[in-house]
């Protein structure tokens, strides 16, 4: 417990780096190769720091998701499945947006990115001129693909289109709903939510979870009013923040959930063992996962 408190504060100090550093480099003029990732003025874009990370990130994830296909006897490549991730990263960072990096370009790339997702996945796998399991293997990278890579490519549509306050807002509510529901579960947790696929979480952890997230949320509506900059001219009620609180909050369980459907099925506890107390990046991504698109389509409508 003291290790995951102590590592989640290291992360919170990281994360917090990596968006004070993609703030200061749309400062900093951009070379002529940067190609997309030059704005208009001729500086780094917003989101630039972002896109690497999350590249690297989603290739971390698509390795963690190839041993859990391994661990149920499904022949992946190890090689394969990270590729896959952070192709699906990098095309859906592309792509996804009111105004896409890729411009008009932008549907092309994400679905040519995904095709040959599919076939070059399925040539690497019977390059042994063994096409058993291939049909699996092929599903696994595709997988790979839109759950590694694609899902995330909407945090950073976030952070070019709403400002680096919302996005910041999104992550630290789904935390937040994290942590609320971890805490109110271990305190007085009684009622178990789903047993059979989550042992841990109960029906009371879910509640704290959702308070809390809504708590962050009318912080969240707060501080679009008072600072309109920081949420990218958003100005909300403080009634709109506590239901985007709520909505992000109940999505990350869920996405936490369709993980652990991942991990059940595989017989392992964590995806990986690279966060010390948490797991693998997945455990620490999939909450996002699913709340990132919903967070995106959310604020677009509250926008307008």
């Amino acid at each position: 417990m003291k290790r995951r408190i102590l590592f989640g504060a290291v992360l919170i100090a990281a994360l917090l780096g990596l968006m004070w550093l993609d703030h200061a480099l749309t400062a900093v003029a951009a070379p002529a190769w940067a190609g997309v990732l030059r704005s208009g003025g001729g500086t780094w874009i917003a989101g630039a720091v972002l896109l690497v990370v999350g590249v690297l990130a989603a290739a971390r994830a698509g390795f963690e998701l190839a041993r859990m296909f391994e661990a149920l006897g499904v022949q992946v490549s190890r090689k394969t499945m990270p590729v896959c991730g952070a192709a699906g990263m990098l095309a859906g960072a592309l792509a996804i947006g009111h105004e896409p990096l890729a411009g008009a370009w932008s549907g092309n790339i994400l679905a040519t990115a995904a095709g040959l997702a599919v076939y070059l996945s399925m040539l690497a796998y019977i390059r042994d001129r063994d096409v058993k399991g291939a049909g699996t293997a092929v599903s696994a990278a595709t997988l790979s693909f839109v759950y590694c890579g694609v899902l995330l490519g909407f945090l950073l549509a976030l952070r070019r289109e709403h400002s680096i306050g919302a996005m910041l807002a999104v992550v630290f509510t789904v935390k937040a709903c994290d942590s609320g529901a971890y805490f109110t579960g271990s305190a007085i947790g009684r009622r178990k939510l789903i047993p059979w696929l989550s042992p841990g979480k109960t029906w009371e952890g879910l509640i704290g979870g959702l308070v809390w997230a809504a708590g962050f949320g009318v912080l969240f509506a707060w501080l679009s009013r008072e600072y309109g900059g920081l949420a990218g001219g958003l100005r909300l009620a403080w009634w709109e923040g506590a239901v985007f609180g709520a909505v992000l909050g109940l999505l990350g369980q869920a996405g936490d959930l369709a993980a652990s459907v991942f991990k059940r099925d595989a017989g392992i506890k964590d995806a990986g063992r690279i966060l010390p107390g948490f797991g693998g990046l997945i455990d620490m991504l999939d909450s996002l996962l699913l709340t990132a698109p919903a967070a995106f389509w959310m604020l677009a409508l509250l926008a307008r």
